[in-house]
């Protein structure tokens, strides 16, 4: 009886985990298309603008300045910009800079470390959002041992991408589409992105225009952005060597 009765018990389960799973497969999916298409068609309108505008990225930034000027909605015209950058795929760096010119360069630092880690939050949400979760990928394959390793190593994997300067977008849409955990994700980005962007602002802080290349650069601009490149680079390097696990360049 113990036998016959626990047999259509466990069938039952067995048969009803198809079930169950199926239509949040196809949940899962329809989500993923949503998704894709609605950041396909927002990418290929403004790459449709810039073109018949003949604006390249310089060209577009400047516009931008040119814009909002000394207006008392700057910020909040800065910050929605950078949230709608990784969708577009628009330079960070040179949004950073943007962010320089306007703001100056201390208030632009602290403008630009807020619009940067919420605007990394929302390609990691694309990305997640996009991905499979790294449980679902083949054990053998090489994805699966690469995401293991960011997922155990999370804060310091992207703290040291960041440090090495690696495109900003690429990690955030990496991250997410490899389940990271949110948390460490941030802190690291947080944290990490804050060489580049003091650096990047201090030379749109000494620019008048971005659209006119760096001829107008202030040399000590430029020896203090190089020194922090450098700084970063070597704090990279020293992390990378005291966390084990890693396969960074």
């Amino acid at each position: 009886m113990g036998t016959s009765d626990s047999g259509p018990v466990t069938g039952a389960r067995g048969a009803a985990q198809p079930a169950t799973s199926a239509p949040a497969t196809a949940r899962v999916w329809v989500q993923r298309a949503i998704v894709g298409m609605a950041w396909l068609a927002v990418l290929l309108l403004w790459r449709r603008h810039q073109t018949s505008n003949d604006l390249g990225a310089a060209d577009s930034a400047q516009q931008f300045i040119d814009d909002v000027g000394s207006a008392w909605w700057g910020v909040v015209a800065y910050v929605a910009v950078y949230l709608a950058r990784p969708i577009v795929l628009f330079p960070a760096s040179v949004l950073t800079v943007v962010g320089g010119v306007l703001f100056g360069p201390y208030f632009g630092v602290l403008v630009v470390v807020v619009a940067a880690n919420a605007s990394a939050m929302v390609a990691f949400g694309i990305g997640r959002l996009l991905g499979r979760r790294p449980d679902t990928v083949t054990a053998t394959s090489l994805l699966a041992g690469w995401a293991e390793r960011i997922r155990t190593n999370s804060f310091e994997t992207v703290l040291t991408l960041r440090l090495l300067y690696v495109p900003y977008d690429l990690v955030n849409y990496a991250a997410g589409a490899l389940h990271v955990r949110a948390r460490p994700f941030l802190l690291a980005t947080a944290l990490g992105s804050v060489p580049g962007t003091v650096s990047f602002v201090l030379i749109g802080a000494s620019l008048d225009r971005v659209d006119d290349g760096f001829g107008g650069l202030e040399p000590a601009a430029l020896i203090a952005g190089l020194a922090i490149f450098v700084v970063s680079l070597t704090m990279a390097r020293l992390l990378r060597r005291r966390t084990t696990g890693l396969e960074l360049p």
